[in-house]
């Protein structure tokens, strides 16, 4: 059995982000805003866990309470998914809507070839998990 790494990340005041370790081993990130502070602060610490992914992972993001994306929010997160690490971490992004869900799919077709992700949007966290707890040798 592999050891599960720190969380290395605390709240902030001001910041629409939370973020929780799951027990498997990935992080699931709620946003409630994407102000400058939140998307400064979630790149940073995006950025930072980019850095130590050693082996395949899960992610959910719960975009639900997010209504728009603006467009720093989209290149800060092609320029995360397009890290070479990302292409071992299946993220699953919760949406309550289509607007939101169409800047998702966007942020998809942005990431350099080869180094992205597996994601898949969902509007039902349960399907989300399901989706996330299958093998991880099933990625995408």
């Amino acid at each position: 059995m592999t050891e599960i790494k720190p969380l290395n990340w605390t709240p902030k005041p001001g910041v629409g982000l939370s973020v929780i370790r799951r027990d498997d081993g990935g992080m699931t990130l709620t946003f409630t805003d994407l102000s400058d502070a939140t998307l400064n602060d979630w790149r940073n610490f995006a950025m930072e866990h980019l850095l130590g992914v050693d082996r395949r992972t899960r992610n959910l993001y719960d975009l639900r309470a997010v209504k728009e994306i603006p467009e720093k929010a989209i290149r800060m997160a092609v320029e995360a998914n397009s890290d070479p690490s990302a292409r071992n971490i299946r993220v699953a992004v919760v949406v309550a809507d289509e607007k939101v869900a169409e800047a998702i799919r966007y942020v998809a077709a942005l990431a350099l070839a080869g180094t992205a992700s597996a994601l898949k949007i969902f509007t039902d966290i349960n399907g989300a998990e399901i989706w996330l707890a299958r093998s991880l040798d099933q990625i995408p």
